[in-house]
C-alpha cells in the first residue's frame, strides 16, 4: 500500500488502481433480501433529472458530497430514485428522507452506479 500512497495523480499506475477500485465498487454486492422491501432511508440528493426546481430522478447517497467528488461510493450504498410526481424544492445535496418500495437492480450514470431503485416515492426534508 505504501507504493500507492507515493503515486502522483497523473501516474498511469494510479489511474490503473483507481480503475480497478471503481470496477469493484460498481459491482459491490447488493442485499437480495432488500428486494421488494418497504423502506424509509435518509441520504443526500444528487439530481439526475430536474425540471426547474422540480426533481424527477436522483441518486440517494450516504454522505454529503458523494458522487460530486471522486470517487463515488460503492454501488451498494447508492439508491436510484425515480419519482411518479416531481418533488418540489429539492436540490443538490439536500438531506432528505425517501420512502417507498425498494428493488434490487443495477443502474449506471456518469454520477455513479446504484444497486437499488425506488419508484414513486415520498421525499421530505431530513429533520
Amino acid at each position: 500500500m505504501k507504493e500507492i500512497a507515493n503515486l502522483s495523480d497523473g501516474d498511469p499506475r494510479a489511474k490503473a488502481v483507481l480503475d480497478r477500485l471503481r470496477q469493484a465498487w460498481d459491482n459491490a454486492p447488493a442485499r437480495p433480501e432488500m428486494n421488494d422491501a418497504r423502506v424509509r432511508l435518509p441520504g443526500f440528493v444528487v439530481p439526475l433529472s430536474v425540471e426547474g426546481r422540480n426533481l424527477r430522478e436522483f441518486l440517494l447517497v450516504p454522505y454529503f458530497g458523494a458522487c460530486i467528488h471522486s470517487p463515488p461510493p460503492p454501488s451498494n450504498q447508492v439508491v436510484h430514485v425515480v419519482m411518479n410526481r416531481a418533488a418540489r424544492g429539492v436540490g443538490m445535496m439536500d438531506a432528505v428522507w425517501v420512502s417507498g418500495r425498494m428493488r434490487v437492480t443495477s443502474f449506471g450514470s456518469e454520477m455513479g452506479a446504484a444497486s437499488y431503485r425506488i419508484d414513486g416515492v415520498d421525499v421530505v426534508p431530513y429533520k
